[in-house]
């Protein structure tokens, strides 16, 4: 009865903005599925909609910026410089750039954000362990040199445009030191406060999360590129994209991110309303934990990507959203490996289930979330899967509550995503084919870990590709694992996606980019 107040209602007790009304002028509502939040903290932050609203709330020293999404520039860093060993990235930082409290953003600030991540430990911690940094030796790799510059030292020699773009992410948000610390408890760095509070120096400030109802962000007029169009912007968690499209035709929400292509469809036509596509580097898989027996078999694995109706779904529901894709590296991209060559063959999949010991199939457990795609798609798997007699019991929740199963390494299979936190190869390949430490103590968590894969021949290969400075080389690398993992192992890359938002024709300057943290509101209009 809530939600349905909810999705006929503008959320007037929070804004008092009246019911079926249009927007407010200097509002700029969209509606979207937020159940994916489970932190704002950026040193924790690992899903899609909190990377969204990070971007937007927080600056990095380096990044991309709308009408270039292949030209990494400064940020916050007005120049950079690299020592000749490539060892020490050394950023002078812009002048009179100040967070949402005032205080001014120094490089103490810089040093803080990313010792914090390392100190704190937590999900993401992982991409700049990469670097050498540890608990013991961060706050001598990373140190202010002066109120604007910062030092950035390396354990080893890598190309500097992978060092570059790990401080374009999510995990290096800048963050204001004084106002984190004032909340600090117990020696958390005022983990605790920012998971619910921000404190940044974007476009925007978060007024308000709400879990499982809405995010509230106001403008920050003193933003490093000028004050954003929009004073508030206000995202919505509507789940359903039915009440998506009654919302957007009613005109009381201006963007409608989570519709179905039958229910754009149904919009053709409507010259209220207009369509915008944005092509993601989002992944969709399936992911297998080795610690069920029969799912560490290759001949299993092999047989169960035999039984998916990849080309089925992405003609039908997904049609227009997803592409597909079976590789770990989004397509469109350097060294991507677009080769596609499984299809839905039951009599195939029989043959290698009976190679393997299998004839008659056997009982597994799926998970996934309980909205679409992920429904659709879960019930595609059960229904092919049940061709070749494997029978599959779908427990479907909130992502959220998924992935807080994922990362316990308590599934036997499950449907997921993954956005890669950099536009380089290795920012996949460092979670789907590394995995330095299978026990359950890693300090290091990627997806391989996750579906508890010990390989420490392709972590090697994975950790050879990072490191060689040849491009073509490299590049070869990257195709060379991906084709390995195509054909075998606990990942069965399905699809890539492409965005499709409806929007009210009065919106301008919406930009949703490769990923999630590319996805803007500054220059937003109506």
């Amino acid at each position: 009865m809530r939600r349905m107040f909810l999705g006929l209602c503008l959320a007037a007790a929070m804004l008092s903005v009246p019911a079926l009304a249009d927007t407010p002028a200097n509002t700029l509502v969209v509606a979207k599925a937020i159940d994916d939040i489970v932190t704002m903290d950026p040193a924790e932050i690992y899903e899609l909609s909190n990377s969204e609203i990070a971007v937007n709330v927080y600056d990095r020293l380096m990044g991309l910026e709308i009408g270039d999404m292949k030209k990494l520039v400064p940020k916050v860093a007005e120049s950079y410089l690299v020592s000749d060993d490539g060892k020490t990235f050394t950023f002078k930082l812009k002048s009179n750039l100040k967070f949402h409290s005032g205080n001014p953003v120094t490089a103490e600030d810089v040093a803080f954000s990313l010792q914090r991540v390392i100190l704190l430990n937590l999900t993401p911690a992982y991409l700049f362990q990469g670097l050498g940094w540890t608990t013991d030796n961060v706050k001598d790799m990373v140190k202010a040199v002066d109120a604007s510059t910062v030092s950035i030292t390396v354990s080893e020699k890598y190309a500097p445009t992978y060092v570059l773009n790990l401080m374009s992410t999510v995990t290096s948000s800048i963050v204001d030191k004084k106002e984190a610390m004032a909340h600090e408890k117990d020696g958390d760095l005022g983990h605790a406060w920012l998971k619910t509070n921000s404190a940044g120096s974007g476009a925007y400030k978060m007024r308000s999360w709400k879990a499982n109802e809405s995010v509230v962000l106001e403008a920050n007029p003193g933003f490093r590129l000028g004050a954003p169009k929009m004073e508030r912007v206000i995202i919505r968690h509507v789940p359903e994209g039915a009440t998506q499209r009654l919302l957007i035709e009613k005109g009381d929400i201006d963007i409608a991110r989570n519709l179905t292509p039958d229910q754009i469809k149904g919009i053709e036509g409507n010259t209220d309303l207009v369509v915008g596509t944005f092509p993601k580097a989002t992944i969709y898989y399936l992911g297998l934990s080795q610690k069920v027996e029969a799912l560490r078999n290759p001949k299993v694995q092999e047989a169960l990507r035999w039984l998916i109706d990849y080309q089925g779904m992405a003609d039908s529901f997904l049609k227009g959203q997803q592409l597909v894709h079976q590789s770990f590296w989004p397509a469109g991209f350097y060294a991507s490996l677009e080769d596609n060559p499984y299809k839905l063959d039951p009599a195939k999949a029989k043959a290698l289930l009976a190679e393997a010991g299998y004839p008659n199939g056997f009982e597994i457990g799926l998970d996934a979330g309980n909205t679409q795609p992920f429904t659709g798609i879960a019930q595609s798997i059960q229904s092919t899967f049940a061709q070749a007699g494997v029978k599959v019991t779908i427990n479907a929740a909130e992502i959220k509550q998924v992935l807080t199963k994922y990362r316990a390494r308590q599934h036997d299979m499950i449907y997921m995503y993954w956005g890669p936190d950099y536009l380089d190869p290795n920012a996949n390949a460092d979670s789907f084919a590394n995995n330095p430490d299978n026990s359950d103590a890693s300090t290091s968590k990627p997806l391989a870990w996750r579906n508890s894969w010990d390989i420490p021949d392709i972590s090697k290969e994975t950790r050879a590709a990072l490191q060689e400075g040849d491009i073509e080389k490299r590049k070869a690398m990257y195709l060379d694992l991906q084709t390995k993992l195509q054909k075998s192992g606990p990942f069965i890359n399905m699809f890539q996606e492409s965005e499709q938002t409806v929007m009210r024709k009065n919106v301008k300057g919406f930009f949703s980019g490769p990923n999630a943290d590319l996805v803007f509101y500054y220059d937003v209009t109506k």
